[in-house]
């Protein structure tokens, strides 16, 4: 295996992104007092660069929705300064009447290769993102969504269990698109009630061909690196979608809040079978990203 690739990162200014200024507010991953500053491609790199990750995909971070564009452009810039191979996930409103011209808008940057619009809802409103819990069974949502394969483009899924079943729907109703689940799901209920759940929507995501999975921000419930937790996450995932649908992607800077770069990718590699490093740590990534084209 030559370089590694981190399916899922990172890079701000801090005055671009709304929920990083004036009061705190309250997130999914909870206080973010240090994160609460630029986070440079330099400094980007200095945290991954040491650990072999020689590609990356930047996931949109929230910016105004207006500033879409701006965003992408701000992270092809970085890139370019950089001299590093960086793949994006725009944002995209797709409950928008026409998506069209919002991603024909992004395409200005040739980085793009997907798209996300967060969807997780959930109960705890601390954990609550979307406006409702059934967005992805919307059809013009799924109308949209579907859109993406028209530009060759995936589609980042956020979602929760609870919400897999809906999930599930809006991958089949769009086989021309690829979906990478984020976080694998996000499993926030260790109750056995809880994991039950979860894998069960697990499984019904991991049936639709379409679907890839993430191995990313496990830590974000826990507020910590727990390499057991990683190696049961991992071991659960790898069962039901296979080497050849998982990805691995760091989550940074945000699981900077409580662990290294070094510790994070340790507890990946050690939690992922040898033989299938090759697949979760490149390949997959390679391909669903299209990096190097």
């Amino acid at each position: 295996m030559t370089g590694l690739v981190d399916a899922h990162f990172h890079i701000w200014r801090q005055a671009d992104l709304p929920w990083l200024l004036g009061p705190m507010q309250p997130r999914i991953f909870g206080p973010y007092e240090p994160i609460r500053r630029d986070y440079p491609v330099e400094e980007y790199l200095a945290d991954c660069r040491p650990e072999g990750i020689t590609e990356a995909v930047y996931v949109q971070a929230n910016w105004a929705p207006e500033c879409a564009l701006d965003e992408v452009r701000f992270v092809s810039e970085s890139a370019r300064r950089a001299a590093f191979p960086i793949a994006i996930v725009a944002y995209a409103d797709m409950l928008a009447e026409d998506i069209r011209p919002q991603l024909d808008a992004l395409t200005a940057e040739s980085s793009v290769r997907g798209v996300r619009m967060q969807l997780h809802w959930h109960d705890n409103p601390l954990y609550r993102f979307a406006q409702s819990p059934d967005l992805a069974r919307d059809p013009l949502l799924q109308h949209n969504v579907a859109r993406l394969a028209d530009y060759g483009w995936s589609f980042d899924l956020q979602v929760f269990a609870g919400q897999m079943a809906g999930a599930a729907e809006l991958a089949m109703a769009c086989p021309g698109v690829t979906f990478v689940l984020q976080h694998s799901g996000m499993l926030e209920d260790l109750t056995p009630e809880g994991i039950a759940s979860w894998r069960a929507g697990m499984k019904r995501l991991a049936a639709c061909p379409n679907v890839v999975s993430k191995l990313s921000g496990l830590g974000t419930f826990l507020r910590r690196n727990d390499p057991a937790h990683v190696a049961f996450i991992a071991a659960e995932t790898l069962a039901l979608f296979g080497a050849q649908r998982c990805l691995f992607g760091s989550n940074f800077p945000i699981e900077k809040l409580w662990t290294t770069y070094a510790a994070l990718i340790g507890a990946h590699r050690a939690g992922i079978p040898a033989t299938d490093h090759d697949q979760v740590f490149n390949r997959t990534a390679r391909r669903v990203y299209r990096l190097g084209q």
